[in-house]
């Protein structure tokens, strides 16, 4: 049970962190905890006691019963209890609480509308993956509005940010390019994987600043997040993208 003065639940002080489930086992856990913890440095809570982080996803992860199906396995990590106001007790007591959920992967590729909701490149929160996850989750409700599946985020500056629920990644002149973390970029796992792999390919990799207008010259654009690893984007509002042989090379070399 999660009490009511969990400022997790009353103000979104806290982390998350969603693992890729596969074969009854945590894919790249440690990339997670990683970030997690950095999230916890930054945030000015307790250092993450990652034994515990992991046991709670292990427990989850049994006790879902899905055997070796791929799985969603959700770790939240709040500042705990607190009083009534924003500022949090003397002693943080953290709350970890683990989830596990089916995980299919998404059939064909994605489809994108660009949301007017910003992403806030100059809030801390941008590079974190936090629980005030709101700007998101209307970002995503305002794609889907329009008939798509996934939103194209801009940052306040109108430069390139992110989806919804994963980063991005657009394809030049042959070379590849993803938004920079300080465009409001997360550092996604995933997004990590990918320019490793361009480096192993020998593929020309640039974590770019740019506007909208970057994507209308693209030959490929595709998304990425630890559960949908590599996807392709089909089309972004009325322009249409076709396949790229260069999208499978790198989800490949990924191991997406």
């Amino acid at each position: 049970m999660i009490p009511p003065d969990d400022r997790g639940f009353t103000l979104g002080d806290g982390l998350f962190e969603t693992v890729l489930a596969r074969g009854g086992d945590l894919v790249r856990p440690d990339a997670h905890l990683d970030r997690l913890a950095a999230g916890c440095a930054a945030l000015g809570l307790p250092a993450l006691d990652r034994d515990a982080a992991t046991r709670e996803m292990r427990r989850a992860l049994a006790k879902s019963c899905l055997g070796e199906a791929r799985a969603a396995v959700r770790l939240t990590l709040t500042a705990g209890a607190g009083g009534r106001g924003l500022d949090r007790p003397a002693e943080i007591q953290p709350r970890l609480v683990a989830t596990a959920a089916p995980a299919p992967m998404p059939q064909g590729p994605a489809r994108l509308a660009t949301a007017l909701v910003r992403r806030n490149d100059r809030s801390p929160a941008a590079r974190l993956k936090s629980l005030a996850y709101l700007d998101n989750v209307l970002a995503r409700a305002e794609a889907r509005a329009a008939g798509a599946d996934e939103a194209l985020m801009l940052n306040t500056r109108d430069e390139l940010a992110c989806a919804g629920a994963a980063n991005l990644f657009w394809i030049a002149e042959g070379a590849l390019f993803t938004p920079a973390l300080a465009c409001g970029a997360l550092a996604g796992t995933m997004r990590a994987q990918v320019l490793a792999a361009a480096a192993a390919l020998g593929l020309s990799a640039q974590e770019a600043v740019a506007g909208r207008a970057a994507l209308d010259g693209a030959e490929a654009v595709f998304l990425t997040n630890a559960l949908i690893g590599v996807r392709a984007v089909s089309a972004i509002d009325a322009r249409p993208f076709q396949p790229h042989s260069l999208v499978g090379r790198l989800a490949a070399a990924a191991g997406a």
